[in-house]
């Protein structure tokens, strides 16, 4: 098992593809692709479960609910909208990183295609 994981921006693999879900789905037609790169799960019991990939969105708007799980984000490129449902709203774009806490609700406005890099801990 290799210690060090390289996470490229581009993979000439084929991505996981899916479309939001209708009770998610707010507004528009947005597509999503995800690279599954590495997981690491309940390593001696210390970290549970934890996902890294790249993910791609189309434009649209969809209701994002993170459940128990954090996840980190890092922008490459594209630009998003994020509102917390009683919060403030944020805007992303390249070079910049977010977290999503567990219990986040909110709304995900994809402004412009995006790419992202994410770990997930669960």
């Amino acid at each position: 098992m290799a210690y060090l994981v390289v996470i490229k921006t581009a993979y000439d693999t084929a991505p996981r593809e899916a479309e939001a879900a209708p009770d998610r789905l707010i507004e528009g037609a947005p597509r999503f692709k995800t690279w599954d790169i590495d997981r690491a799960l309940n390593e001696a019991g210390h970290y549970g479960d934890v996902r890294t990939g790249l993910w791609e969105a189309t434009p649209g708007t969809t209701r994002s609910i993170k459940g128990e799980s954090f996840e980190f984000c890092h922008v490459l490129s594209g630009r998003c909208e994020i509102s917390e449902e009683g919060g403030e709203t944020h805007r992303f774009g390249p070079g910049d990183s977010f977290v999503l806490k567990p219990g986040f609700r909110g709304l995900w406005k994809t402004l412009e295609t995006m790419r992202k890099i994410f770990v997930i801990a669960s």
